[in-house]
């Protein structure tokens, strides 16, 4: 009994403790994440490999608080490039994607200094190849595009009042983005 009343005590305070956290990223806030992506779900198999890793950059920016009481959501952009290419035999294929996409996020304070959110983008890839083998074949190119969606949870830890270490898991060009944001 007496391990039990300790134990609901300690959830009671973790509780309030969490509860008790100022928001990090409110309405009128803007920041800057600049980041490089890990791991791909695009062009991998025995015969690719990247030629210019997966670089993004965002902007947001806050628009309204007060959501679930704490809570916040914001807006903005994200350009991203990345480069792969296919190598068999004689035959190279080198491929280039330039993403443009625009992202909504909603925040809710969980632990001091760190904001975490979740959000989707959607956006447009811009897609080209090249291809080039040995001996009289021509080079060969061609751009295609389309329609391109990503959810993704991430963090943001501020070491000081406006630079902190960002991450992002989820699904898109990348499953992990890391990289700094800067809020201003």
């Amino acid at each position: 009994m007496k391990k039990l009343l300790l134990f609901v005590i300690a959830i009671v305070f973790v509780s309030a403790q969490l509860l008790a956290q100022e928001p990090t990223f409110k309405a009128g806030d803007k920041v800057l994440n600049i980041g490089i992506g890990l791991g791909s779900n695009w062009y991998s198999g025995t015969y690719y490999s990247m030629t210019f890793p997966p670089i993004n950059a965002s902007l947001e920016v806050g628009v309204k608080d007060g959501v679930l009481e704490e809570g916040s959501i914001g807006v903005g952009g994200l350009l991203g490039y990345s480069g792969y290419k296919y190598e068999y035999s004689s035959y190279k294929w080198t491929y280039s994607n330039f993403i443009i996409g625009g992202r909504g996020y909603f925040h809710y304070p969980l632990v001091n200094k760190l904001d975490t959110y979740t959000g989707l983008m959607l956006g447009y890839n811009i897609a080209t190849q090249k291809w080039s083998g040995t001996g009289t074949e021509p080079i060969e190119s061609d751009s295609w595009g389309g329609f391109i969606w990503s959810w993704f949870i991430g963090g943001r830890y501020y070491v000081k009042e406006n630079f902190a270490l960002m991450a992002e898991l989820g699904y898109g060009s990348y499953y992990l983005n890391i990289g700094i944001a800067l809020k201003f």
